[in-house]
């Protein structure tokens, strides 16, 4: 059993940009990671914890999926979304796609993914399937993971099987463009200033820059909330910094989107946003390193300045989109 659809196989530093790379590219689409991130206004902010949890969630972009729903309505793509809770019907659909010449994209966990360097578990990973050969799925992952990686269709159907928090029932997705595709570039204003509305008008107080805000202060309790603080604030930093959770990696993201769109919008607001996120970027990696630090017997004061940097991070990322949210038609 054998079907490989040919793909560039490029991977980026977040996986749901990395896999709509792929099925864009198959589609004659090439755009950057960045504004792939940007124009399906990916970036929000939030804190998340429960008596279920073991440590304080921190997400630094939107829900799994939101941002591929944004992209594809945003450039007038057909979007075909299938979720099943029937392994046998799963695999049936990722089939039918490849065999008929499509790459395929898959929500899964990645805990189960035999390549994957953090066993952790996130039900929220999205990778790029492009086919199967002996008894492997060939899949695009980040860069991280090593790009074009595989794993065996056992462990595959594990990943995708699995439940828990952002998990989906065996979702599978596949990106269609029109015969003329509308130029991107027109939808750069909307997207920042959706995004920057969702940001300056959370819901709720865990969500944009209130919850950066609420994330001030509460990490300076975190090493009691920790059940083992040498192991769990130093994991909490990886994955701030590393995956992106609550940290650098998609506010670097956003700061490349917009320093791509000052290329192609002439905006003072635009520009100020722009320079208002490089600085965010560059606080976000020192309060990983803080929280880093703090898993030492001795880190308590670590919290204590890595609340004072939040505080000033969600006055920052307030004023970047107070400016963002003024950009005009």
């Amino acid at each position: 059993m054998s079907t490989v659809v040919e793909v560039e196989a490029r991977g980026g530093q977040h996986c749901e940009t990395t896999a709509l790379g792929v099925l864009l590219r198959h589609e004659g689409i090439d755009l950057s990671e960045p504004m792939l991130f940007g124009l399906g206004a990916g970036l929000s902010f939030v804190y998340w914890d429960g008596k279920a949890m073991d440590f304080p969630f921190l997400g630094g972009r939107v829900k799994p999926f939101e941002l591929t729903r944004n992209l594809a309505d945003r450039l007038g793509l057909d979007l075909v979304v299938r979720e099943t809770a029937s392994a046998g019907k799963a695999w049936e659909n990722v089939r039918a796609a490849v065999e008929g010449g499509r790459p395929v994209g898959l929500q899964l966990d990645s805990h189960h993914l035999e390549y994957f360097t953090s066993k952790a578990h996130f039900a929220g990973h999205v990778v790029a399937l492009y086919g199967y050969r002996d008894g492997r799925a060939l899949l695009v992952d980040t860069e991280q993971q090593g790009g074009a990686v595989s794993t065996s269709l056992t462990s595959l159907a594990e990943a995708r099987a699995a439940r828990g928090p952002m998990a989906a029932r065996h979702r599978s997705f596949t990106l269609t463009a029109p015969p003329t595709v509308q130029d991107p570039y027109r939808w750069i204003v909307p997207a920042v200033t959706a995004c920057a509305e969702a940001f300056l008008h959370p819901p709720i107080a865990n969500l944009g820059h209130r919850g950066i805000a609420k994330s001030a202060g509460l990490v300076r309790g975190w090493r009691e909330r920790a059940e083992d603080p040498e192991r769990d604030l130093p994991q909490a930093a990886l994955l701030m910094e590393r995956a992106g959770t609550g940290g650098a990696l998609f506010r670097n993201l956003y700061r490349d989107f917009l320093a791509e769109c000052t290329g192609l919008v002439d905006s003072d607001h635009l520009r100020t946003g722009h320079a208002l996120y490089a600085e965010a970027a560059g606080l976000w990696t020192e309060v990983a390193a803080l929280v880093d630090r703090a898993g030492a017997p001795d880190g308590r004061p670590e919290l204590d300045r890595a609340a004072l940097l939040l505080g000033e991070l969600a006055r920052i990322e307030r004023e970047a989109m107070e400016a963002l949210s003024r950009l005009g038609p």
